[in-house]
């Protein structure tokens, strides 16, 4: 009796230990929810997603197909962060959002912008008055019009403002015509205009190639490096130090090359 009242008791020692080693588990798992573009930023953090969970952080990935909710949200606290801005875009994003919250912690990659048409094989063949859609956001309006800039298209009284509207061309020889449209609309319309400059996470979600089918690209040299942002409040916690040392791991760095080969740039 005695020796089946002891093993009884290790049975139940062992039970009570195994569920408080998971309870202890339950309670050390950090969750965290990050704002990101379809591609290539979703495909990036669904990438790390084993690796954190493995380290005890749960990575909830929400995908927004704008630039203005993700960093709303943020500034709301209803969620963690995000994975889809640039520098330039932060900071003019924070001139209208006095009280934003957004912390840039790592750089990821860069997505090389780029115009497309599909009415013209080469620049030279864009005809005088030609129509232009660019993004309407001031951050990639400014980055189209010096990147146009760049082509010979226009000349900018300042070709290092980022900030750069239709107010600042000072020489337009080929008379072009601008449509300034949301972002992500851009691939939809490209037959409607002679040129699109298209960031490369919607060229891609398009089926474009921007190394194949762009007329012309950014170089490798781009200062729009895709950013991992959480908030003054969380930037120091654990779990964002976990979620921004693998986006910036070998591992990483290798995936965003095999797969997106050369379209989507490591920027670390």
């Amino acid at each position: 009796m005695s020796v089946l009242f002891q093993q009884s008791r290790r049975v139940f020692t062992l039970a009570g230990l195994s569920l408080l080693l998971c309870a202890n588990v339950a309670q050390a798992q950090e969750t965290l929810t990050i704002a990101a573009n379809p591609v290539p930023h979703a495909e990036i953090l669904e990438f790390v997603k084993p690796q954190l969970a493995t380290q005890g952080v749960t990575l909830k990935i929400k995908v927004f197909t704008d630039y203005i909710q993700p960093g709303v949200q943020v500034n709301e606290k209803r969620l963690d962060g995000n994975y889809y801005l640039t520098q330039p875009y932060l900071n003019e994003f924070k001139k209208s959002h006095k009280n934003d919250l957004q912390v840039p912690l790592v750089k990821v990659h860069v997505e090389p912008f780029a115009g497309y048409s599909s009415k013209y094989k080469k620049l030279s063949d864009l005809p005088n008055g030609a129509t232009i859609a660019i993004p309407n956001d001031p951050a990639n309006s400014g980055r189209a019009l010096i990147l146009l800039a760049k082509q010979g298209l226009l000349k900018l009284k300042d070709m290092n403002n980022i900030s750069a509207t239709k107010k600042d061309i000072v020489e337009n020889p080929k008379s072009l015509k601008f449509k300034e449209l949301e972002a992500a609309t851009l691939p939809r319309i490209l037959g409607q205009v002679d040129l699109a400059l298209i960031n490369t996470n919607y060229a891609i979600e398009a089926k474009l190639n921007p190394l194949k089918d762009s007329l012309f690209i950014e170089d490798a040299n781009s200062p729009y490096a895709n950013l991992l942002v959480a908030r003054e409040d969380n930037k120091n916690s654990p779990a964002f130090k976990k979620l921004a040392a693998a986006l910036n791991s070998p591992e990483v760095k290798k995936f965003i090359q095999e797969r997106y080969k050369g379209a989507v740039v490591p920027a670390f």
